[in-house]
């Protein structure tokens, strides 16, 4: 294989949390760890599932870059500082956290159940504060860092699909986003997130097909694409690609920002 070039992230550590696949193909936090890598970071890939992140290091490993791979429940704290100190263990330092986990549970206020709504606001948006209690004092040591959040455009509009929960977290981590980043300003800290529209990903073909056209993916993916804009989701690679930049140094001045990632689907009226 050919040398590696230097690239956007050059001599930097990614955290990248969520960084397996829920089934085959890409999904956000897989897309983002290898692209990182491709850009020169060194990458922890964390995932509630080994197998998931352990098949995301291998990809990194076979163009050539740098990974670990680990599991954890980002829900819970101690799972969290042993990936935190897995990481700094095996890289030395932590220059990029990538909050991507979610998880989608259909039904509104009274079709959701409780364990149900406190199982995704656990995973949603209590991971980002745990994650954040752990990374932030290791990059304010440092001088230094950049955190990307993932949120969606589903916490700023109602997109056909009765998911309170998943509604009411993706929303929560816009302000959340936004309070980071204000207080660590002046630590040369940067936090952002990153709202996706509608995008062809594994976790939305396990977590919605039933909430269309009654489990009929094929019938899904026509009804999603015919809302979008540009008449197609995005995918994968279109949420990793904002990640990056975000994550760079190309974003050396962007903090508190949210970055629509959807085909121009939230400027339509109806």
């Amino acid at each position: 294989m050919s040398q590696r070039l230097p690239g956007r992230l050059a001599n930097k550590v990614a955290l990248v949390t969520g960084a397996g696949s829920i089934g085959p193909g890409w999904g956000n936090g897989k897309a983002a760890a290898v692209l990182f890598a491709r850009e020169g970071a060194k990458v922890l890939a964390a995932d509630i599932n080994l197998t998931a992140a352990e098949e995301t290091r291998a990809i990194i490993a076979g163009e050539g870059g740098a990974a670990d791979a680990t599991a954890a429940d980002v829900s819970k704290s101690d799972q969290v500082a042993a990936m935190v100190g897995r990481c700094l263990d095996r890289f030395g330092r932590i220059d990029i956290l990538h909050n991507n986990v979610g998880i989608v549970a259909t039904g509104g206020p009274v079709e959701l159940s409780e364990e149900e709504w406190d199982r995704v606001s656990a995973v949603n948006i209590k991971s980002m504060f745990l994650t954040c209690k752990h990374v932030l004092p290791v990059m304010e040591r440092q001088g230094g860092g950049a955190i990307v959040n993932i949120a969606s455009i589903a916490g700023i509009r109602y997109i056909g699909v009765p998911y309170i929960a998943y509604n009411t977290t993706k929303g929560a981590v816009i302000p959340f986003t936004k309070s980071v980043a204000l207080q660590y300003a002046k630590k040369n800290i940067r936090c952002n997130c990153i709202l996706p529209g509608l995008m062809d990903t594994p976790m939305v073909e396990h977590g919605l097909a039933a909430a269309y056209a009654g489990g009929d993916i094929a019938r899904m993916k026509e009804i999603r694409n015919a809302q979008c804009p540009m008449g197609r989701m995005g995918d994968a690679w279109d949420v990793a690609h904002a990640a990056l930049f975000l994550a760079s140094d190309e974003a050396k001045y962007i903090t508190g920002a949210e970055l629509v990632v959807d085909g121009g689907l939230t400027c339509k009226v109806a």
